[in-house]
C-alpha cells in the first residue's frame, strides 16, 4: 500500500516565521502597539492567523473585542498575501528528503490550519505545489487540527489510506491530529511551539529535514511488525 506522509506548514516545511511576524507586526504597528519580538513571536504561531493575532494582542495586553480582531486579521491576511514569500524558505533538507521518500513510493500532502489559498499560494511560489497530491487548510472541511476530520478528509483528497498515512509536524495540534486519527507522527524539533515537541511525546523525533526519510522508514517498519 501507498504510504502517505501528511506535514503540517508553518514551522514543519517552511520557516514562515519571518513573513508572518512581519505581517503581525504591520498589524500591531498601524493600532499604535509596539512589535513583538521575534523570538516571542515564533512560539505564537501555528493556530492560524486569528490566534496569532490574538496571540499578539495578549502579549502588548490589549483587550479587544471580537469586531476589533476581525478586522485585524482581515488587515493581517490582506498584507500577508502580498509578503507571503518575501523570507519565506523551506527547511534545510526538505527537498532532498521529499526525493528520498518519493524514491520509496511515498505520496506527500499538506495538512494545515492555515488558510488553503493562502497554503497554496505560498507553495506556489517556492514551487512546491507540485509535490503534494492534497493541500487542505482550516477552511477547507470547516474544521481544524487537532480535530480528526482534517487529517482523515486529507489523506482521502490525496488519494490515500489513513492506515498508512505518517504525520510529521512540530506542534501540539500536530501531534493530537495525529493521536485522534490513530496515525503515527514524527515531530520536528526546529518549528514553532510553546511547548518542546519532546515532551509532546510524538513517535520519532528530528532535528533535520534529512532525518526524515529514515524515520518515515523507521516507522513503517514498526507498523508492519506490530
Amino acid at each position: 500500500m501507498t504510504r502517505t506522509v501528511v506535514f503540517d506548514l508553518d514551522g514543519t516545511l517552511v520557516d514562515t516565521a519571518p513573513d508572518l511576524i512581519a505581517a503581525l507586526n504591520f498589524v500591531l504597528a498601524r493600532e499604535g502597539l509596539a512589535p513583538v519580538p521575534v523570538k516571542t513571536a515564533r512560539n505564537m504561531i501555528g493556530a492560524g492567523a486569528r490566534k496569532l493575532i490574538e496571540r499578539g494582542l495578549e502579549a502588548e495586553g490589549r483587550v479587544t473585542s471580537v469586531e476589533d480582531v476581525n478586522r485585524l486579521t482581515k488587515n493581517f491576511i490582506d498584507y500577508y498575501a502580498d509578503h507571503i514569500a518575501d523570507a519565506s524558505r523551506p527547511f534545510e533538507g526538505l527537498e532532498a528528503a521529499l526525493d528520498d521518500l518519493a524514491a520509496q513510493g511515498c505520496r506527500f500532502a499538506v495538512c494545515t490550519n492555515k488558510l488553503e489559498w493562502l497554503s497554496k499560494r505560498l507553495l506556489d511560489k517556492l514551487g512546491l505545489s507540485g509535490r503534494f497530491a492534497a493541500i487542505c487548510g482550516a477552511d477547507t472541511f470547516g474544521v481544524s487540527k487537532p480535530d480528526p476530520i482534517i487529517l482523515q478528509q486529507t489523506v482521502a483528497r490525496a488519494g490515500g489510506d489513513i492506515g498508512a498515512t505518517i504525520m510529521v509536524g512540530d506542534a501540539g495540534p500536530d501531534v493530537g491530529v495525529a493521536r485522534r486519527a490513530g496515525v503515527p507522527v514524527i515531530g520536528v524539533e526546529f518549528g514553532y511551539t510553546d511547548v518542546p515537541i519532546a515532551e509532546l511525546k510524538p513517535d520519532r523525533l528530528i532535528g533535520h529535514m534529512r532525518e526524515l526519510p529514515a524515520a518515515v522508514d523507521g516507522l513503517r517498519k514498526a507498523v508492519s511488525q506490530a
